[in-house]
Parts: C-alpha cells; structure tokens; sequence
C-alpha cells in the first residue's frame, strides 16, 4: 500500500514493459494533477507568458484583462514555461498526451468529428479518425499499471462516437466523469442540464445528472466532482492520477453568472465577456483543487501540471491577425504563433523546502523557463516523475521536462518543433517547422489560406509575432528548413494531403 500522507511508499509496482516487478519508494510516485484548458491560449490570463529579449515576463494589455488569481499563485510556487507548443487543434494534442507522439506520428491529425470522419476534401484518406486504441501504450494505462489510481473529469475528444476510444475508461482510466466524444458541451448551464434539458442536446456533457436544473456552471460541477475523486483515492491510500479537462474555454461562449459583473465595463463584446468570465471560472476550479490538496494533507506530495491544449480562440478579432492572442498573431486552428502556444506551469501544490519526495524533482518556486517544452513532453515527464519506464516498442518524440524546471536550459534538448497538418480548416494544408529561433510554414495548397504563397519563413527572435515573411530574401535558409522540414516528416512515417485522383501531394522544395 502507497501511505500518501506519511510520504513513504511501499508498493510492489509492476514495470511500465513486461519485464518483471520494480519496488517503487514515495519519490518515484507521487500524486499527479494534469491541469487541462481547452482553447486557452498563452494570453487568455493575468500571468505574463511573453518573455522580453531579457527573458523576463513582459505584460501585454490582455493580461491586465483577465483574472486569474490562482494561476498566479500557481506560476509564483512553480515554474512557468516562456513558449511551450501544441498542436493547434484538441483532438491531436489530447492524442500527443496519450502517447508522448507528434500528430505526424500518431496519426490523429485533425480535431475529431463525432459522427462521421471530418478529413476533409484532399485530407489523408487513412488518417487515424478513430482515434488511439491500445490503452497499454496510453499514459493513465501505463500509471494504471504502476499502481496509480487513474481519474479523468471533464472533456476527452479522444475518438468518435461508437469507437472504444468514444470513453477514457477504454484508454486505462479507472475513473470518468463527464468525458465522451463531444469536443464542445451543449450548454454550460446546469438549468439545461449541460444541453441535455435545452441547448444543444447533440453536445449533451454525460454523468452529471445530479446537477441538471440546478443553478451550478459546467465548470463548478466538473470542480466539485474532481474534488470527490480526489479525496476518495486519499480514502483508498493510492497514490492517483487526475486528468482533470475542462470543457471551458472552448464555445459556446456561455457567460459565468459569478463572474459577469466584472467585465460589463470591459468595452469588450458580450461573447468576449462572456470568454473572459470562462477564464474566470476556470481559474476558480483551479485554487478549489489546490485547497482541496491542502486540506487533505497531500499538497506537498502533489505536482500540478497546468496547460492549454491548442491557442487561444477569444473572439477578439479576425482569425489569423494579431487580435485575439496579441502580441501573437492569430488563434486556434492556425499555423502562426497565437494558434500554436499555450501557458504551462509546473509546481508541487505546496513547496516544501525538506521534502524528499521534492527534491526528487525539483521545482524552482518562481522561475521562468525560456527553453520551448512540448504537449508530447508530458508524457515521458509524468512516467519518469512516477518512476515508470516507457514500454518497450514505443516511440516517443517526447522529451522530459525535468531539467528544466529549475529554470535552468536542457542542453540535451534539440530547439525543434513540427507541427503537420494535413486538412482543411482556419488554416489549411500546412506543416509547421520549427528550429531554433528560425520557423518555416509550408503550404500544400497556396489558396487555401490567407497568405496564398508556398512558403513562410520568419525569424522569431528578430520577430516573435511574425510580420515579416522571409521566404524570398533568404533562399538559403528557406532551403536549409525545407530540407530539415521533409527530413522530420518521413522520420515520423506523416501522412500527406491528397489531390482529386487520390495522389500523395508531398512537399516541393524551393
């Protein structure tokens, strides 16, 4: 048995591949909060994310705009990271968490369509729209295997209706709440009954009927039932693993009454209010889970991974200029900055100087992180924190944050970053190559998107917000990402868009 609250762990664990049994102490398993917001880009808070060339956090008129007292106080006890990407959509993000994958591996390219298969007019026909099957390669699989307790609450999107993959409980959570195939709720509103009384009753949040007709917010409820998983896990000495994902801040954009009266003098849009005070609930959640860890006495022995799963989609402005995530430009679903990037904050629930389980994995209380980390990063993190070993045959592109949350740079790490997207959507046809301060765009099908060139390149470190295409005065670099681009592709086996007669649309070199 795990004895959470003395700190020390006696539990015979199996090992992460069929290879014998491994002791594990209390520093190899602690209690693991998996913070996730959907839409919630690095802007959409009152902690600074954007670095200055000092490496420094700089604030921006959005973060005077909302209000998140709890990631504050979360971003004061941990570390937060300066630039940490996503895949741009939530369905292949979610999948990158599961398996420590790019998308271009993984396959699951595209957010999942419910009902039927969404990949679009020239998509990759055998894109993997059923989503990710196998819960023994999943990350709650593989803690489930080690001893933890396995509890998801909130939205999956992890694969359509009808597939396993439609319910975390088939991925190798022991524990759902909330969680289905929707992407989106039918209504926030516990008088709907989360779409189920009214609202879009085709987006109806599962599990929650005790709160139907009540005056309780979707994101209250999923609190309140994150909070009870918590507490019974405590109830059952095992150490757990929370994949607590809220439904906020994606849309409807469904104003928080608790919350509303603060931006009525805002100036902003009703609907932007209304994202404003999603944020605001969110933020709430989070400081409830964080007293709720106190007041059960595992704060000390709990790391807290809080993150978006793609950028930000506040209705502030046109889709691919610098509005809604300024100063980056564009949103979700796009392949500029603001449409990648997401906040993320590594910190134990309460630091504690003495504790060896924390130094195991030490944490620089206030630190800021100007080294990019990945959505792929969590998993390889999580099981290493839980002394689990990825199983053999697995590939992870993953790399494990660890070194980095003092702070401190990895020098072990590579300053890469592919994103590949092979469909249609805000933005169209594209991957997305990063290396160092340099990033390429690249356009399978020029007119379908705004810019309508083949190729984007950008200097990040001369211009973070991507005003500047470099793609025609700089024919050696673009040549030298283009090489490296096709290079990452083939080494994940991507799959490529496809033109009308069925034929692979690979990428053409300048």
């Amino acid at each position: 048995m795990c004895l959470l609250k003395a700190g020390l762990c006696v539990a015979v664990v199996c090992a992460a591949w069929c290879g014998g049994l491994s002791k594990a102490s209390a520093a190899e398993q602690p209690n693991i909060v998996l913070f996730l917001v959907d839409d919630m880009g690095p802007m959409d808070t009152s902690v600074p994310f954007m670095l200055n060339e000092q490496g420094q956090p700089q604030r921006y008129p959005l973060n005077d705009y909302y209000r998140t007292p709890a990631m504050e106080r979360l971003a004061g006890q941990g570390v937060r990271f300066g630039t940490f990407y996503a895949m741009s959509v939530c369905s292949p993000t979610r999948t990158c968490i599961l398996t420590g994958q790019n998308a271009a591996r993984h396959h699951v390219t595209q957010w999942i369509r419910s009902e039927e298969n969404n990949r679009g007019p020239f998509g990759p026909p055998d894109w993997r729209w059923v989503g990710v099957q196998d819960a023994a390669i999943t990350l709650p699989g593989m803690l489930r295997e080690a001893g933890y307790r396995t509890m998801f609450v909130g939205k999956a999107h992890f694969g359509p209706v009808g597939e396993p993959s439609e319910w975390p409980e088939n991925l190798g959570f022991d524990v759902n709440i909330g969680g289905c195939s929707w992407g989106q709720p039918g209504s926030y509103y516990g008088e709907d009954g989360y779409g189920h009384i009214k609202g879009n009753k085709n987006r109806a949040v599962p599990h929650l009927e005790k709160y139907h007709g009540s005056d309780t917010f979707l994101s209250e409820a999923l609190t309140i039932e994150a909070k009870a998983q918590i507490s019974k896990a405590v109830e059952e000495d095992v150490p757990f693993f929370l994949d607590f994902a809220h439904y906020a801040v994606h849309g409807p954009f469904h104003s928080d009454p608790r919350y509303a009266d603060n931006y009525t003098d805002s100036g902003k849009p009703k609907n932007a209010q209304a994202y404003a005070t999603l944020i605001e609930g969110m933020d709430r959640s989070l400081g409830e889970v964080l007293d709720h860890l106190e007041e059960l006495g595992i704060a000390e022995e709990t790391l807290v991974l809080f993150l978006g799963d793609n950028g930000s989609d506040a209705p502030l402005g046109p889709t691919h200029e610098h509005n809604s995530s300024f100063p980056l430009r564009a949103k979700k679903g796009t392949h500029y900055e603001g449409g990648m990037r997401t906040p993320f904050i590594a910190a134990w629930a309460k630091p504690v100087a003495d504790s060896a389980l924390q130094a195991e994995v030490p944490i620089a209380a206030g630190s800021v992180q100007p080294q990019l980390g990945t959505v792929m990063d969590l998993y390889p993190t999580i099981l290493s924190v839980a002394g689990v070993t990825p199983r053999e045959g697995h590939e992870v592109d993953g790399v494990d944050l660890r070194p980095q949350f003092s702070g401190a740079a990895n020098p072990e790490r590579r300053e890469a970053f592919l994103m590949h997207f092979p469909h249609s959507h805000r933005s169209s046809y594209f991957t997305v190559f990063r290396e160092d301060e340099w990033k390429l765009i690249y356009h399978f099908l020029p007119e379908q998107n705004p810019a309508n060139v083949r190729y984007e390149l950008f200097n990040l470190a001369a211009d973070p917000f991507e005003r500047r295409n470099l793609a025609e005065t700089e024919p050696l670099k673009l040549a030298g990402m283009m090489a490296a681009m096709v290079e990452e592709l083939e080494a994940h086996g991507a799959q490529y868009p496809v033109d009308e007669a069925g034929n692979e649309m690979r990428p053409l070199l300048p």
